[in-house]
């Protein structure tokens, strides 16, 4: 009935990513590789979550 007031976790996760890959790109402009491979992979990890949420909401 109040589902609208629900927040949505496909968004919050999609800001997250949004900072995670930010903070990549800058790890890979200093040069620290090392970081930058930590998180396009926690990047990555976290897309394949939100594509499963947004399947999952699709199915309902």
């Amino acid at each position: 009935m109040f589902s609208f007031l629900k927040p949505d976790p496909v968004k919050k996760l999609e800001k997250q990513l949004e900072l995670i890959l930010e903070q990549a790109m800058n790890a890979q402009r200093n040069g620290d590789i090392r970081q930058y491979s930590q998180l396009t992979l926690d990047a990555d990890n976290l897309d394949k979550q939100i594509q499963k949420l947004k399947q999952n909401k699709n199915q309902q």
